[in-house]
């Protein structure tokens, strides 16, 4: 990861760790680690969107291997940057198209407004810098302003984009767009889709016709579900992937909009409660503030250590 990017990812995650760190601070004024302090750290742990899971296992290791010694906020924040790196170094796996695809599609979810179709222009964006042959699908065509902003990410990318008129049929499309990626040599497919939840049985219905549409041409496809997650929704995230791995089988994560939110945290509940895979984290509004998840770097940007 660029310097650059771990200067903004500390800058993004400011509300976060400002919220972790005022909190220690009023805990921990170098005091023992008894059973009040490790009361009030679990506290502290799950308003800061952890999650009862990741709380307890910091709770039980810090009772294990610290209990009854005298501790600074800064000792603490150090051991829990450690605690926190170690659940969710097994998350953290950027985004790698296979190069024996020709092309990788990937079909992209999530449900409005949490920056699923700015997130493809990104991951064009890098992918395209890379060298990829890369092709987009508006395929959310319910939504002018998603078609509309494909575009301009496609003029800025130099990657064609699939779209069809308004309400047309999103299977259709994704099918069209495969045909043409093949023919084209397209290194990776990203597929852009609706995310209209107050309907879920018919954006159930949607998605699946996607997939079988794509299985007619290539049996594999979709390669990769990427689900797209705004955290400034804190636990919300949670039951959005319980939501969309019933429809869906989501094969990894991308964490947007962590500068605007206090709540980095929910990206360790993701991490303990579905062990998914995090390829992308979002800290801002430029290209490069999407970048693969870097677990250490995460969790000392979320409480402040190092």
């Amino acid at each position: 990861m660029a310097l650059g990017f771990l200067s903004r990812l500390r800058q993004g995650l400011a509300r976060s760790s400002a919220k972790i760190g005022e909190s220690l601070g009023a805990v921990f004024v170098r005091r023992k680690l008894d059973d009040a302090a490790l009361e009030e750290l679990e506290d502290v742990l799950l308003a800061a969107d952890l999650g009862t899971g990741v709380a307890r296992r910091v709770i039980a290791e810090f009772r294990r291997t610290r209990f009854g010694r005298e501790v600074t906020d800064e000792e603490v924040r150090e051991a829990l940057a450690g605690e926190i790196a170690a659940i969710l170094a097994p998350v953290a796996k950027p985004f790698v198209p296979d190069p024996a695809l020709h092309p990788h599609v990937v079909l992209v979810v999530g449900v409005n407004g949490t920056g699923k179709t700015t997130t493809i222009g990104k991951m064009a964006l890098q992918l395209r810098e890379q060298g990829k042959r890369v092709v987009l699908v508006a395929g959310d065509t319910f939504r002018a302003a998603a078609v509309e902003q494909l575009q301009i990410w496609g003029e800025r990318t130099g990657a064609p984009v699939i779209a069809g008129p308004a309400n047309t049929d999103a299977a259709g499309l994704a099918f069209d767009a495969l045909t043409r990626a093949k023919a084209d040599g397209a290194d990776v497919l990203l597929i852009d889709t609706a995310g209209r939840l107050h309907n879920k049985a018919a954006l159930m219905e949607e998605l699946r016709k996607i997939i079988r549409v794509l299985k007619k041409q290539d049996a594999t496809a979709p390669h990769s579900v990427l689900l797209v997650l705004d955290a400034t929704t804190g636990q919300n995230a949670l039951n959005q992937v319980e939501v969309f791995k019933e429809m869906v089988d989501v094969t990894g994560l991308a964490v947007t909009k962590l500068d605007g939110s206090a709540r980095g945290g929910v990206v360790v509940a993701l991490a303990e409660e579905f062990h998914l895979p995090v390829h992308y984290v979002g800290v801002g509004e430029q290209a490069a503030d999407l970048r693969a998840f870097d677990a250490e770097e995460f969790a000392k940007g979320l409480v402040g250590a190092g």
